[in-house]
């Protein structure tokens, strides 16, 4: 009989995913393929790896500038013990972003965001400009937005489009990408989840131009029997050649990362393999699908040294604007969703008995 993983679990196997997908893609991100396979074989390890020319050889197990935007966005719902608005986000933002963080851990244009922030511009207008509005910038970082609405997707899909506006357009295609995303954790959640039940969930819920795409690619890497053949099959369906970041297009990384979950089963270990061996943008595609892989299968085919490395990576980060190791993040969003839960079953109770 399979064993049954308890929500705490989920929520970690959510973050482990998500951050460890984040760590181990980065030292490869962008490379083709063929070159990840001639120097590695199949990479499952920790690099160290430099971004953004700025010196500083980062420590493996260093994550990069999504888990950033995580971060902040757990920040806000541990303090509030509830859903978060782009303003509640915002305010974490101005408190806590460090100087340096911008072209240090994260992306350069987030510092132009930032000083916008400090100004009077409400939040939910701050996405007007950013250049990028189909990049994958919130579709790789809504993870918490969907595990303090864990089991509700409409829930998460208001929120991905309330506070994913301090980055895109409200309704652009990278925020209807997020709710993929989010609708793929959400429903991972569940006590009853599975493969089919979460696709399912995304096939039902999400924007029908994404799902016609999703399952359109699906379709035509059905055949593939692991991630070798996979990541062949998507040469031929994803370029991107000419763009800026032109490797990191939300539609793209979301269905890779919807067909590498259907692929390996949901097993985090092995969906988190399969991302960073696929090459392109590894870093938001193994963030993605480990987000999405760890909600329904907990973070137990994860060895522990490496959740110890990104840990220890994490504690001597000298940019990163938050160090709590990853069962505290895991546990603060755990215990805000509880805290909320029970909120709500008070208030159901007072009404019920008068």
């Amino acid at each position: 009989m399979k064993e049954e993983i308890s929500l705490r679990e989920k929520f970690y196997g959510c973050i482990i995913g998500d951050y460890i997908g984040s760590a181990m893609g980065a030292a490869v991100e962008n490379w083709p393929y063929e070159k990840i396979e001639e120097q590695f074989g199949t990479l499952f390890s920790l690099l160290s790896y430099e971004h953004y020319y700025n010196g500083w050889v980062r420590e493996p197990g260093t994550t990069e500038d999504g888990v950033e935007r995580q971060k902040l966005m757990v920040t806000a719902i541990m303090e509030k013990n509830d859903r978060v608005t782009a303003e509640d986000v915002r305010k974490i933002w101005i408190r806590d972003i460090k100087p340096g963080a911008a072209g240090g851990i994260s992306e350069p244009f987030e510092g132009i965001l930032l000083r916008m922030a400090k100004s009077n511009i409400p939040a939910n207008h701050l996405g007007f400009y950013c250049d990028y509005s189909g990049l994958v910038s919130f579709s790789r970082s809504c993870q918490p937005i969907a595990l303090i609405n864990a089991g509700d997707v409409e829930n998460t899909i208001r929120d991905i489009f309330e506070v994913g506006q301090l980055y895109q357009l409200t309704n652009s295609r990278g925020l209807k990408w997020a709710t993929v995303t989010g609708t793929a954790i959400a429903s991972a959640t569940r006590p009853s989840a599975t493969v089919d039940s979460v696709i399912g969930a995304v096939y039902n819920y999400c924007d029908q131009e994404a799902v016609k795409e999703i399952d359109h690619v699906m379709k035509k890497t059905v055949a593939c029997k692991d991630f070798r053949e996979l990541r062949a099959a998507f040469d031929h369906l994803y370029s991107g050649d000419g763009s800026p970041y032109r490797f990191s297009y939300a539609n793209e990384i979301v269905t890779k990362a919807i067909c590498i979950f259907r692929l390996v089963k949901g097993n985090l270990r092995d969906a988190i393999t399969a991302s960073v061996n696929m090459g392109r943008d590894t870093d938001c595609t193994a963030a993605v699908t480990g987000g999405i892989a760890g909600a329904l299968t907990g973070a137990g085919s994860v060895p522990p040294e490496i959740i110890a490395q990104v840990d220890y990576a994490t504690s001597i980060n000298p940019y990163t604007n938050v160090k709590r190791t990853l069962r505290e993040e895991a546990d603060g969003l755990y215990n805000a969703f509880t805290t909320r839960l029970q909120r709500y079953k008070d208030y159901a109770s007072s009404m019920l008995d008068v």
